[in-house]
């Protein structure tokens, strides 16, 4: 009974183990432990998010960045205004962040991921072509309007683009404070340090001119 008894707690451990991993894998932030843990912006500490501040306020908790349109003369017609933690102290450990992304007619939001984070939009106007390849080299995209929602899943490359003749604009939403962004063409070509130029050629099958020509393009990260 004794061996029984220790082989049943063994499992039984493993199964905790195995749950506490999966949960951990599937949620895209961590659960928060208390009521609010406002975010200081200023503290020097770092820690997988922000640490809490001791005086919080109502405004702690408001953004009013959302409600008017962004400027989207930008040279890919889009412009994105992230209402995160960074904006908003008080998602600190909430796991939700949202963002309002406008379009210029013809604007495009180009391929990027979000490795922290799914993304779900809700066309507020206009029109947009929307997609996201999966990591089979799929693409699976749709045309979408006022009213209507589109989901990138986490992680995956996805894009939108307005091919419309009048302005489009959609809010975001995403299962993490801070979703973070990776747009493909300037991690690639404006990385500082720049990625060696033998990378890009061979990763593009394209010659060191045009691999310039494209860096070129892009201001370097400061």
């Amino acid at each position: 009974m004794k061996a029984a008894g220790r082989a049943l707690l063994v499992m039984m451990m493993m199964i905790m183990i195995t749950f506490a991993f999966v949960s951990n894998i599937v949620t895209a932030d961590s659960d928060m432990e208390q009521d609010v843990c406002v975010a200081d912006l200023k503290s020097g500490v770092k820690v997988n998010g922000y640490p809490c501040k001791k005086n919080i306020t109502a405004e702690d908790f408001f953004f009013s960045g959302l409600a008017k349109p962004g400027l989207t003369n930008t040279t890919m017609g889009s412009l994105v205004t992230a209402a995160n933690v960074q904006k908003i102290p008080g998602l600190n450990t909430l796991g939700v962040s949202l963002s309002r992304i406008d379009y210029a007619p013809g604007g495009l939001n180009p391929p990027h991921t979000h490795p922290r984070a799914t993304e779900v939009v809700f066309v507020l106007n206009g029109e947009l072509d929307v997609g996201f390849i999966t990591t089979a080299d799929v693409l699976h995209s749709k045309s979408i309007k006022k009213g209507e929602i589109f989901v990138f899943p986490k992680g995956l490359v996805h894009f939108q683009k307005n091919n419309g003749k009048s302005p489009a604009a959609v809010i975001s939403a995403f299962n993490s404070q801070l979703p973070g962004t990776q747009s493909i063409p300037v991690t690639l070509f404006a990385a500082a340090p720049p990625v060696p130029d033998d990378v890009l050629t061979k990763a593009f099958q394209v010659g060191t001119k045009e691999v310039n020509k494209i860096k070129s393009k892009f201001a370097p990260k400061k």
